[in-house]
């Protein structure tokens, strides 16, 4: 039988792999939650231009791998490529930089979507946890960000993830930067497209990945050696605070990252077992990115940590998370009568904080308790007419197979008790 299935470089997340998302994705959000960050949430979709000013017109994110489409009203849309931006234009359009509180810490999660090629760790439609951080220009603020994400894998697990940091100037240094890389740059061999992108932004060349160009780039000149006096200080203390921190950092002098805003701290976190798409997140200090999107002047940091490549990362490194069991009691009913009264239990447990599930559709004893097991439940509660008659259900401890007769009027207490 034929059937529709999920669009190519798309992926459904079911259980039990599912689980191992969400605790990637609780386990990355947590540490930005205990600094302070509030969560947001916005459309999947936004106006071309916030992406279009805001990431890029040059970047590959804007010119190919955007999803784009055009209401009746002859609105142009796009599918969300990336979270900054439109996080950013959420806190404008609200006035929360007026709120007299700066910066302001924003978190969120969701899935964005990009027209790529796809295979292993990139993907069409994928799923990002990010922190921003608005409105504030501190060296302990982009220290305080790199630290969270830190925390984040250690928390995990993950001890095979290397940081590469670098800055990349400001309104200052930069121009000088980029009349120098362009020099070097319109003196290699490259295809028309890149020789474009040298006069839009050459930074973009430098994070061409194919070996032709990589090759032709290893003289190019180095931003580290072009940065402004403010700009070697600033990072100076970003990478203080770090070591003072124990956070281990490469210096990368060639690390640009494929998004125009960023300025000054620019990071990225990459796991090498991961092949060609080991980048598992990264981030960056955008301090122009406000005004580019027709805002007041609000400098900001933040990071987007990709929850699929974190995935692909904790398999790679053979960790197993330790997850809640989906169910910890499971009631087995022989009987109609038993079936009221067992449903109501389960309706208890469950008012009670304790994950309860119920044999539904009649099952006999042998596949009520074979569904038991397969749900991974620590208890199966079994009740037949003569269990009610003396007021009783019967306990069964799946792991030891221990098993004792619990009154009907305490299955709660007796299940939380030995579940602590």
């Amino acid at each position: 039988m034929s059937t529709i299935q999920a669009p190519k470089g798309t992926y459904d997340l079911l259980p039990p792999d599912s689980a191992v998302y969400l605790a990637v994705r609780e386990a990355i959000a947590a540490p930005a939650r205990r600094a302070g960050y509030g969560y947001v949430e916005t459309p999947g979709f936004e106006h071309v231009e916030l992406f279009s000013r805001g990431v890029g017109e040059s970047t590959d994110i804007v010119t190919k791998e955007m999803y784009t489409l055009t209401t009746k009203g002859g609105t142009e849309l796009a599918l969300r490529p990336e979270g900054t931006a439109s996080v950013l234009r959420a806190a404008l359009e609200a006035n929360l930089h007026k709120a007299g509180n700066l910066p302001v810490k924003l978190w969120y999660s969701g899935s964005y979507y990009r027209y790529e090629r796809p295979q292993a760790g990139r993907y069409r439609h994928f799923s990002q946890v990010g922190a921003e951080a608005i409105g504030a220009e501190d060296p302990m603020l982009d220290a305080e960000l790199v630290i969270l994400a830190t925390d984040a894998y250690r928390a995990l697990g993950l001890r095979e993830v290397r940081l590469l940091l670098n800055s990349l100037g400001d309104r200052e240094c930069r121009p000088v930067y980029r009349a120098a890389l362009q020099e070097f740059l319109r003196g290699l061999d490259l295809d028309e497209d890149t020789r474009r992108r040298i006069e839009i932004n050459p930074l973009r060349v430098l994070d061409d990945k194919r070996e032709s160009v990589q090759r032709q780039l290893a003289g190019a000149p180095k931003i580290s050696d072009h940065l402004c006096e403010a700009c070697k200080a600033y990072h100076e203390q970003v990478r203080e605070l770090l070591d003072a921190a124990g956070v281990a950092y490469e210096d990368d002098p060639r690390l640009v990252r494929g998004l125009d805003y960023y300025t000054r701290t620019t990071f990225e976190f990459v796991h090498d077992a991961l092949g060609s798409q080991s980048a598992v997140g990264g981030g960056g200090r955008y301090d122009g990115l406000s005004e580019m999107l027709g805002g007041p002047a609000l400098p900001s940091v933040g990071w987007a940590l990709g929850v699929d490549r974190t995935v692909l990362a904790l398999r790679a490194e053979g960790v197993e998370l330790p997850l809640p069991r989906a169910t910890d009691v499971y009631a087995v009913p022989l009987g109609e009568e038993a079936r009221r009264v067992l449903f109501g239990a389960v309706t208890q447990l469950r008012r009670e904080g304790v994950a309860a599930d119920f044999a539904y559709g009649g099952k006999g004893v042998k596949n009520a308790m074979k569904s038991a097991n397969r749900s991974g439940a620590r208890f199966a509660l079994v009740a037949g007419d003569r269990d009610l008659a003396d007021g009783v259900a019967q306990l069964k401890d799946l792991d030891s197979g221990e098993q004792v007769a619990v009154p009907l009027d305490a299955i709660a207490a007796a299940v939380k008790e030995r579940l602590a």
